[in-house]
């Protein structure tokens, strides 16, 4: 799930710096978000209910020992959020089911013993998808990995923001503005704020124990969106499809360790199961 972005003050003093043993216990919750996406992906097919495949994810949450984090968030009323063609994020699951051609996102936060593993992925429902609507499934995805090839000690969240807002302009996209990725650990949502534009060599100085998540959103169209009267559901102004994968990622001595890795390589869409 996003964090909004909000007029304050960055604060470096206040991003945690992680052990070790943070590491492994973001590993197991890591693991459980990539299983859960992993789970999923044979029932995201046309006709499928989305509150339906909310229940079987908040199960297989539950009967792994944890909890969906999103579930009363701030008054969320689900355990995920499934966002389909131009919702942009936080789409709540409920009666509306998958049509043929869709793309949709789906975000998981499962807290498994205090820690929370925070991700999502794209699926193409069907056979006919648009090619522009896969066109930009893929460079989200590209967009997600070149942002966090950028990580390392020393490197700023600019450079990620960078590669990110290039790639996808590049390509004839746009990235969001109104929400960015954020520090991640024991706390759902914490700094430092990941946004996912910006200049090289600017903002946050990342340091080896930092957690955090890079989320970015890409719309076909332009960036500008808005939130709808339910308080959750964000879509594009101009209708345009919407896409966005996530991982959650600790910097390391030399880089950065990917916790939210598919573990049986469903990584983008077309997945083979």
């Amino acid at each position: 799930m996003q964090e909004e972005i909000t007029e304050r003050e960055e604060d470096e003093n206040a991003i945690p710096i992680h052990p070790e043993a943070d590491f492994e216990a973001m590993r197991k919750a890591g693991r459980l978000a990539a299983d859960l996406l992993d789970y999923i992906t044979p029932y995201v097919v046309p006709g499928a209910r989305t509150g339906d495949l909310d229940d079987m994810l908040d199960k297989f949450t539950r009967d792994r020992g944890a909890v969906s984090a999103c579930l009363g968030y701030r008054g969320y009323p689900r355990a995920t959020c499934l966002s389909i063609n131009h919702v942009v994020c936080h789409g709540i699951p409920g009666d509306k089911t998958l049509e043929e051609g869709d793309i949709v996102n789906i975000d998981v936060t499962p807290k498994l013993d205090g820690w929370h593993g925070d991700s999502s992925r794209m699926y193409c429902v069907g056979e006919r998808v648009s090619l522009r609507a896969r066109r930009l499934v893929d460079i989200t995805y590209e967009c997600l990995m070149l942002g966090i090839a950028m990580v390392k000690p020393g490197a700023t969240l600019g450079d990620v923001g960078h590669a990110i807002q290039k790639h996808a302009e590049d390509a004839g996209f746009s990235v969001v503005r109104d929400f960015c990725g954020h520090g991640t650990g024991k706390t759902f949502h914490c700094q430092p704020s990941v946004l996912h534009f910006g200049m090289p060599g600017t903002g946050v100085v990342l340091q080896k124990g930092m957690i955090f998540t890079i989320e970015p959103m890409i719309n076909a169209g332009k960036y500008g969106v808005k939130v709808l009267s339910d308080g959750w559901t964000a879509v594009t102004k101009d209708k345009s499809l919407s896409a966005q994968f996530e991982h959650t990622i600790g910097v390391t001595d030399d880089g950065c360790e990917i916790f939210t890795l598919s573990p049986k390589g469903l990584h983008r869409p077309p997945y083979a199961v």
